[in-house]
């Protein structure tokens, strides 16, 4: 099994007059087996939270209980995200998206048998493991077969596939529903989204593809000589086959201060969107008075804003900034900060909802940014590493400081204490766009020297 995940060695090289068609070929099945790989794994994580009704009615499950259910699968899934995408960094990316996608499947199957809370939690806590196997393969296939100029754009089209995952799972449990009855809620509920799981593992088996050496092709850094990673003399452009993940971890990314930068940028970005879609339906019902109709128009704006503003956020990264990412978050920060207080502040339920649609369009927008910032900021062989720093860094601290220290806020010293709690969130963020801002600046600097000139950077800092 193990063996099955090692990264594929090289096949017979393509013929140079192929090279160039083949690589753009390559790449777009490469991209759409990550796009639809990554989909998949929110139709086995959010067709759970589609079930608590059942589970509440069927099971005799508490609210309580149901809550517990959900922090496990967070916490779970922060943890796998640093480690699964570090491990990934030494994997077959293809085949450890896929694997990760089967093991969910299987577990999703569990949930469909279960009866005790006691075994839904160990389930839960499973899914929430393995669901940490997707990101790391989706940023290292991205890092692998896309230049730094593109990387914008790129990464707008896989990061809207957790948008379109999460918003075909309630069609797929519906129709499930529909054929199948209340009585099998179960099947419909869990079984069914483990089946359709594993239809989109095998295209991503299909579709998949290595990194451009293992598939025959020349590394981007020879096709793209702009994309090449400036290390010490000695170090290698290459990871050595005798460095395991945790040496990459510790030696590219721990000790790199930019990866810090950028996760900490994540953090506070976590924090304030969970902080707003987590208490968005209580605060528009129980302090603005909103019908449960009209909280609902709220936050799908809120969630669907998202699409259209990262494409968009992609592309001017790209065109406009120059490849250059936390600018454009710095503005989505600022434009946020003053969303909020109208949001908090406003009585008006149109430019509440306006508000609040706002917020959801730009704060995925910084989220988004970090990412690719992430694949610029280390060498190609440490990316799963950097991803899964950022990806612990934001679901421990900011998704737990979103939730769990606002309610307590709110709880302890009112709603605004909650809002000036968010405020002082995006001031931070900000802070730390700035630091990842300079640090990708002075690699910049270092990558126009001459050669025979060049400062060489610590180790750990990378293009």
């Amino acid at each position: 099994m193990l063996s099955l995940l090692k990264a594929s060695k090289a096949v017979d090289s393509i013929p140079p007059e192929k090279v160039q068609a083949t690589y753009q070929r390559y790449r777009m099945q490469a991209l759409l087996s990550v796009f639809l790989g990554y989909l998949a794994y929110y139709i086995v994580r959010n067709n759970f939270t589609l079930s608590t009704p059942y589970l509440k009615e069927n099971l005799d499950l508490s609210a309580t209980q149901i809550g517990m259910l959900s922090s496990c699968m967070l916490i779970a899934y922060g943890i796998s995200k640093g480690v699964m995408s570090s491990l990934a960094d030494k994997a077959n990316p293809k085949v450890f998206m896929a694997c990760g996608l089967i093991l969910c499947a299987i577990v999703n199957v569990g949930l469909g048998f279960s009866t005790a809370f006691w075994i839904f939690a160990a389930l839960v806590v499973f899914n929430g493991l393995f669901q940490g196997m997707g990101v790391g393969p989706s940023f290292i296939t991205i890092a692998n077969w896309f230049p730094r100029r593109e990387r914008g754009r790129v990464g707008a089209f896989w990061n809207i596939s957790h948008n379109v995952g999460g918003g075909v799972v309630a069609p797929i449990v519906g129709v499930a529903f529909a054929l199948l009855g209340d009585k099998h809620w179960q099947t419909a509920s869990y079984i069914v989204p483990a089946c359709v799981a594993v239809v989109f593992s095998l295209v991503v088996l299909w579709l998949g593809k290595g990194s451009p050496r293992s598939e025959g092709l020349p590394a981007l850094e020879q096709m793209m000589p702009e994309e090449t990673i400036k290390l010490k003399n000695s170090e290698p452009t290459v990871a050595p086959d005798n460095m395991s993940a945790f040496q990459i971890f510790c030696t590219y990314v721990l000790k790199n201060k930019n990866a810090w930068y950028v996760s900490l940028v994540d953090v506070f970005v976590y924090m304030v969107r969970f902080g707003m879609i987590s208490w968005l339906p209580i605060y528009l019902l129980t302090v603005k008075n909103f019908s449960k109709e009209q909280m609902s128009v709220a936050f799908l704006f809120f969630e669907w804003a998202a699409i259209p503003s990262t494409l968009l956020a992609g592309w001017l990264s790209d065109k406009l900034f120059k490849g250059r990412r936390m600018p454009l978050a710095i503005i989505c920060m600022a434009m946020i900060f003053i969303c909020l207080i109208g949001y908090w502040k406003s009585d008006s339920l149109f430019m509440v909802t306006v508000f609040a649609a706002i917020v959801g369009c730009l704060i995925y927008v910084p989220q988004f940014l970090a990412s690719v910032q992430t694949m610029e900021i280390v060498p190609s062989f440490a990316v799963g590493s950097a991803v899964g720093l950022r990806g612990f860094m934001s679901y421990i601290f900011g998704a737990t400081l979103g939730t769990s220290l606002f309610g307590v806020m709110v709880d302890q010293f009112g709603w605004n204490a909650g809002f000036y709690l968010l405020m002082g969130g995006v001031l931070c963020c900000i802070f730390f766009c700035f630091l990842s801002h300079r640090g990708v600046l002075a690699l910049e600097r270092e990558r126009e020297q001459p050669e025979n000139m060049a400062v060489q950077p610590q180790v750990g800092t990378a293009q």
